[in-house]
């Protein structure tokens, strides 16, 4: 199945169901619900970027439908969800079926934290205090594998003196459960998952300075594994160590696997843009390069492929994957040049089939008036080595 087809079935559904920081007013904590429904509207048939423009109705004889050019903070695109932000190097998808898709935004210079969701204005959840003047800023963002309960939410952000890791709470102002991992003047931006056990992951950039993501005694370069207390998590590699791989440089993602094991990192290495796989404590030889370096940021992944959102290319680039677990041929290229929605970086998955990414235009792209953007895209790709059922 196409990527198209598959995110237009997925998205019809979405339409025709349709430190300190500052917090807004909210509801107290036993009252948030993980997940709101919208009233039910009618909405265009949905279209992938990146795959062309709906063909003519049944007629047969009408002009494609072309989607209209942003007007001010309106988006005409469906699977837009979310619109006027800045810089969205982080995402992390709200629990949820995907027929209606939530996710939290992270904007890398302001530290704001933002709800988007299909026909509703952004709201912001939380105002975290990051310096943004280098590639840092707020840069990762998760969830608490328990967030239906107790809704935690876990930022990776830069600050004048350090890279650390925040909890916030509802309510409450975030607490530093990470810090010291070195900051630099190049270096360090990082990315956060969860692992299928329930712990958190981190991986963390080298601060400009190669021989940190060697030294174990470092936390910079590092994939790090732990818990909510930001204490290591049980069956780490080394006992009472937050390190679980070293060896990375600028990474822009980070991805559990959705169905099945493991988890995959994109870096920004010297030479070459990497994909590495995360197994068993250890990172692979790179699973994948581009020499091109189009600017590896945000991924997802499931059995049969990994996507990769791109920074500096402005695309998304699917690596179809065989049932042996190899890359089964050469990444299908979506949401190219204008077919697309221009730089993007942060990226989480919803389910296996739809995920939530956001754009970094205003970071050195040309921005729309309705950008920086959330947008909804298709997970599976169609054509050339799927793997496993």
């Amino acid at each position: 199945m196409s990527s198209r087809s598959l995110l237009a079935g997925v998205l019809g559904a979405v339409l025709l169901t349709a430190g300190c920081a500052t917090f807004v007013d909210q509801p107290s904590p036993d009252s948030w619900q993980p997940q709101e429904q919208l009233t039910p509207q009618g909405g265009p048939d949905p279209q992938v970027p990146g795959e062309g423009q709906p063909e003519a109705g049944p007629g047969g004889g009408g002009e494609p439908t072309e989607i209209p050019p942003p007007d001010g903070c309106t988006d005409y695109n469906p699977s837009v969800i979310g619109t006027c932000l800045d810089t969205i190097a982080a995402v992390a998808a709200l629990p949820g079926t995907g027929t209606d898709p939530t996710a939290l935004v992270g904007e890398r210079r302001s530290g704001r934290i933002m709800r988007v969701k299909a026909g509703t204005e952004p709201e912001l959840v939380a105002t975290v205090p990051v310096d943004g003047s280098t590639d840092g800023g707020l840069t990762g963002l998760a969830l608490s594998p328990s967030y239906a309960e107790d809704q935690l939410i876990f930022a990776y952000v830069t600050t004048a003196s350090d890279n650390r890791v925040v909890r916030i709470a509802p309510g409450d102002v975030p607490k530093p459960i990470i810090t010291g991992i070195p900051r630099g003047a190049t270096n360090n931006r990082g990315a956060m998952a969860l692992d299928r056990s329930g712990a958190l992951l981190l991986a963390t950039g080298d601060a400009g300075n190669a021989q940190t993501s060697g030294d174990l005694a470092s936390l910079a370069g590092k994939v790090l594994r732990f818990d909510t207390a930001g204490q290591p998590a049980p069956g780490n590699p080394t006992p009472n160590s937050l390190v679980v791989a070293s060896g990375l440089r600028a990474p822009g993602g980070l991805c559990a696997t959705v169905n099945g094991p493991g988890a995959w990192v994109t870096d920004r290495a010297a030479t070459q843009d990497v994909l590495y796989k995360l197994e068993g404590g250890q990172l692979s030889a790179p699973a994948w390069t581009w020499p091109d370096r189009p600017g590896v940021a945000g991924c997802a992944a499931t059995v049969t492929g990994v996507l990769v959102v791109m920074s500096t290319a402005a695309n998304a680039q699917r690596l179809p994957l065989a049932s042996d677990g190899s890359f089964s041929g050469k990444p299908e290229v979506t949401m190219d040049k204008d077919e697309g929605f221009g730089l993007l970086g942060g990226m989480d998955v919803v389910n296996d089939q739809i995920a939530v990414a956001g754009t970094v235009n205003k970071d050195g792209g040309s921005p729309v008036s309705s950008d920086d953007r959330a947008f909804v895209i298709a997970v599976s790709g169609g054509g050339g080595g799927g793997g496993p059922d």
